[in-house]
């Protein structure tokens, strides 16, 4: 890999940090994002103030749904980040087992990128890819490009 090409990289998981830390929610939770070449994973770390039903204990299912939204919004801003965030239209959580107090990963799948209307996939994982915890489809409307490209 070139100097240019991990500069640029470093620029964009700086530029990445630097939009999660814009979202107030996402601050609050704490969400973080690793990249690997074009590729990232959403990393949200556990919280005790991130449970919903200290019975269980279980993650708030909202928590995880935000999660997923943003880590999808994440990865469409990374295919394009000269335009401004998307904005979800239609999302479906399946919750498919509690999430037990542990970080939770999540991986976007851009399934189709049209002129307006992008259509993503997300999982999201504990301690196992193969045992999901949840999954979102979403479909997120898509700005012209911005103005100023640095904007997110």
């Amino acid at each position: 890999m070139s100097e240019a090409t991990e500069n640029s990289g470093e620029s964009l998981a700086v530029r990445l940090a630097g939009l999660l830390e814009t979202v107030p929610y996402m601050s609050f939770l704490g969400m973080q994002a690793e990249l690997a070449g074009d590729e990232m994973t959403g990393r949200l770390p556990f919280a005790p103030h991130l449970v919903g039903n200290p019975m269980l204990p279980a993650l708030h299912g909202g928590v995880i749904g935000a999660f997923l939204e943003m880590t999808a919004v994440c990865q469409l801003w990374l295919l394009e980040p000269h335009r401004r965030l998307p904005r979800a239209i239609d999302v479906t959580i399946e919750y498919l087992r509690p999430g037990r107090p542990l970080a939770v990963h999540a991986r976007a799948n851009v399934r189709k990128v049209g002129r307006r209307i992008a259509n993503v996939h997300v999982e999201a994982w504990q301690e196992a890819r193969d045992l999901p915890v949840a999954f979102l489809s979403g479909h997120f409307m898509l700005s012209p490009p911005a103005a100023d490209s640095a904007a997110p």
